[in-house]
């Protein structure tokens, strides 16, 4: 089943679901931004679309209207669009409630999140990406989960209770992570160190992980109970006391934990 598909935002998700979309057979109708340009130069990526930048979508012959925005514009958008009659609504939040589409003029709504990281400028490939659906409404969960198949074979039904733990297990193991990458490119950098040496460790890290499982994986002087190079790293990360306290924190937790 092909849909016709109106997306609402420009950003990271928006700039990789629309592309996506279309080499799965759909067709993008149109593409919504605040920024008339940034609407316009998304829709460079298909083959043919109507920029926009009002939300008037009453002659739309889209059937499927995907809030791809920011969390906090979700309720805005979701309650000032005007959709066709037997419209579906969805956002592709991992927090955010689905009732918070309930007051928009849609005919039905629901879910639509790809749990995946988004950058502008690094290919994604969908068919590594789970998508995690949602709706009250049967035959329109049906519509989403052969949508999000025709992208992936990765489908999961999530309540957004669920969802909301997910996202947030999702944060420690993906933006938390990097954080401290960037942490470390940070000392290696105040030091004159080459960050490469770190790469190969990094990978085999997270490999490990994966593969045997992180509380097995888990390594370092915090885990032997070395209270000594503990003790010296924190002073040495004295020069910056948020990033010794974090040192600290998450110390103290691996040795709770284990």
């Amino acid at each position: 089943m092909k849909f016709k598909i109106a997306i609402l935002g420009t950003g990271n998700v928006a700039n990789h679901l629309v592309p996506a979309l279309e080499n799965a057979g759909h067709t993008i109708t149109e593409i919504y931004g605040r920024n008339i340009e940034d609407a316009e130069k998304l829709t460079e990526k298909v083959y043919v679309a109507d920029a926009k930048s009002d939300l008037d979508f009453s002659d739309s012959k889209a059937e499927i209207f995907i809030l791809a925005v920011s969390d906090a514009a979700i309720s805005d958008l979701a309650d000032e669009i005007i959709l066709p009659e037997e419209s579906i609504l969805v956002h592709t939040s991992g927090t955010v409630p689905s009732s918070i589409l309930g007051y928009s003029s849609a005919s039905y709504t629901g879910i639509f999140y790809p749990l995946q990281t988004f950058s502008k400028g690094r290919e994604i490939d969908f068919v590594d990406v789970p998508f995690l659906i949602e709706s009250e409404d049967q035959e329109t969960l049906q519509k989403l989960k052969k949508l999000a198949k025709s992208l992936s074979p990765s489908v999961f039904v999530v309540k957004s209770k669920d969802r909301l733990a997910l996202h947030v297990a999702a944060v420690f193991a993906s933006n938390f992570t990097n954080h401290m990458i960037r942490l470390s490119e940070e000392i290696m950098g105040r030091q004159g160190l080459d960050f490469e040496m770190l790469k190969p460790l990094i990978i085999e890290s997270v490999s490990k992980s994966l593969e045997l499982g992180a509380k097995r994986a888990q390594t370092g002087p915090a885990i032997r109970g070395d209270y000594g190079t503990l003790d010296h790293h924190f002073q040495f990360l004295n020069y910056n006391e948020q990033v010794a306290e974090i040192y600290r924190l998450i110390s103290q937790d691996i040795i709770d934990v284990n």
